[in-house]
């Protein structure tokens, strides 16, 4: 059974949306059981149409929930302890959860996330992995926001963890990595980017392959399993690929409704435009991971509907049920044991 902590007051819509999404995800994986945060005079009444999600959950009533609006220090300050954010984190802290789920503020989710699970033995901080698309099906980009402008040796971490999450979720025993950089030869693009290509070339890593760099068109392509680049490229990559699926499924709107000989052309092919628009959908690929914690922390987007909650929370029961952490452990210690001098008889 894996058990997950919900906040059911995240996002955009609140219970109204995560509650169904949740009973989408129950539908999926009978073997999830669900520990609830939320206010209960806005959630009951939405439980209470899910019989059988109620049957699989626990209901903790909470005094407040965290406003996408508020700052991260804010909502720290406020909802420490209180907020069902907090509680939804602190459940993974005490063994009561495998995994947290929120889509609520994602300032906020990290600040208490950090401050509650605290990062692992040897990361200095954190990443957001998110799931992305690909013409050959999905690779993982990091970091997406945690971290803006990161050092070789973050890059490096960030790669680590990286490849832990796909061998976690596509179940690769090798994956590949590549740094995002402005070219794919060896003498362009900053320092940090040129180290901790240099870093991983020379690491010999057994439970990754590293490719070079990659370029943005990479990400789309497919190239590698895992991209890694630092929080502000990573956001920006993430904004720019979010936009850019909204505008072409309007393109393609207008471009069907435009005429009368158009309108029957798509009636021809209103199944090929299904699958393209099922591509499309940001919400079938939903779920930022934050790796690096003690725990494992899901992040929803904000105006996710309940099959984005859904998808959510499965990318949680796929890390938790696969050992994500336990993955990411084993290679950090493998990697640091290698850097350390061997200790001889002057150094006994």
């Amino acid at each position: 059974m894996i058990r997950i902590s919900l906040d059911l007051m995240g996002g955009d819509f609140g219970p109204q949306v995560v509650i169904p999404g949740a009973a989408k995800a129950l539908e999926r994986h009978p073997d999830i059981s669900f520990v609830f945060y939320g206010l209960k005079e806005q959630c009951d009444p939405v439980l209470a149409k899910f019989p059988k999600l109620k049957e699989k959950s626990v209901f903790n009533d909470c005094e407040l929930a965290v406003s996408m609006e508020e700052k991260p220090s804010q909502a720290l300050r406020r909802g420490r302890y209180v907020s069902t954010m907090w509680r939804s984190i602190e459940a993974v802290k005490t063994g009561e959860a495998d995994v947290a789920v929120s889509a609520g503020n994602t300032g906020a989710l990290m600040a208490m996330a950090k401050f509650c699970l605290r990062t692992m033995a040897n990361i200095e901080r954190p990443a957001i992995a998110a799931i992305w698309p690909t013409l050959k099906g999905e690779s993982i980009v990091l970091d997406v926001g945690a971290t803006i402008g990161a050092d070789s040796q973050q890059l490096m971490d960030f790669a680590l963890m990286g490849g832990a999450m796909a061998r976690a979720l596509f179940e690769i025993e090798r994956p590949t990595i590549g740094l995002l950089n402005v070219g794919v030869e060896e003498m362009k693009g900053q320092e940090e980017v040129k180290e901790a290509g240099r870093l991983l070339r020379e690491a010999n890593i057994d439970s990754l392959e590293y490719s070079g760099f990659v370029e943005g068109n990479d990400l789309g392509k497919g190239t590698v399993d895992v991209v890694v680049t630092e929080g502000f490229s990573g956001n920006i990559a993430l904004k720019t690929a979010e936009g850019t699926a909204k505008q072409i499924a309007e393109y393609l709107r207008a471009a069907m409704s435009r005429t009368l000989l158009a309108r029957i052309g798509y009636l021809f092919a209103k199944s090929a435009f299904d699958m393209l628009r099922e591509k499309l959908d940001p919400s079938k690929v939903n779920g930022g991971v934050f790796l690096g914690l003690n725990g494992i922390v899901i992040k929803s987007h904000g105006g996710a509907n309940a099959e984005g909650i859904a998808a959510a929370i499965e990318v949680g029961y796929d890390m938790a049920k696969n050992g994500l952490n336990q993955k990411i452990e084993n290679d950090l210690k493998k990697y640091h044991a290698k850097r350390l001098p061997p200790m001889g008889p002057e150094a006994a």
